[in-house]
């Protein structure tokens, strides 16, 4: 598998992974065009916040992940969110998730990485703690 930042030759295929993911049982939201162009406007522009990938597998978008970067206060690092990551139903269970974790922490040393899962999402939060992660016992507020 090959990580490659996000270019406006993928925003096609990012888009219909984004449209599938959002309609999982994965997110509350479902998500809407304006919100899919806005995150991918945002990858491939020059926002300091928003970084975007594909994952490739000979040649073939099998996948796409969104990162967002962040300070925690909390923890005296900066911190790296990890908003989207998908991979196409194909794609799963063959190490591409771990080698991603890998990259970034590679790209991010001495951050923190965060991430949300829906607590039915059971084998994403079982591949999640593998690769490291711990819940944390918060209750998340949004306006």
């Amino acid at each position: 598998m090959l990580i490659k930042e996000m270019t406006s030759d993928y925003i096609d295929e990012v888009k219909k992974m984004m449209r599938v993911f959002y309609a999982s049982p994965c997110l509350l939201t479902n998500g809407s065009e304006e919100i899919f162009e806005n995150d991918i406007n945002n990858c491939i522009g020059d926002s300091p916040y928003l970084e975007g990938y594909v994952f490739l597998e000979l040649d073939k978008v099998v996948g796409y992940a969104m990162i967002a970067k962040s300070f925690s206060t909390e923890f005296g690092k900066p911190c790296i969110w990890i908003e989207d990551i998908f991979f196409k139903p194909n794609s799963r269970r063959k190490g591409f998730g771990s080698k991603f974790f890998s990259f970034l922490e590679n790209k991010y040393p001495n951050c923190i990485f965060r991430l949300e899962a829906e607590k039915e999402n059971e084998a994403a939060i079982r591949a999640y703690k593998k690769y490291g992660f711990s819940e944390l016992p918060y209750f998340e507020m949004k306006k």
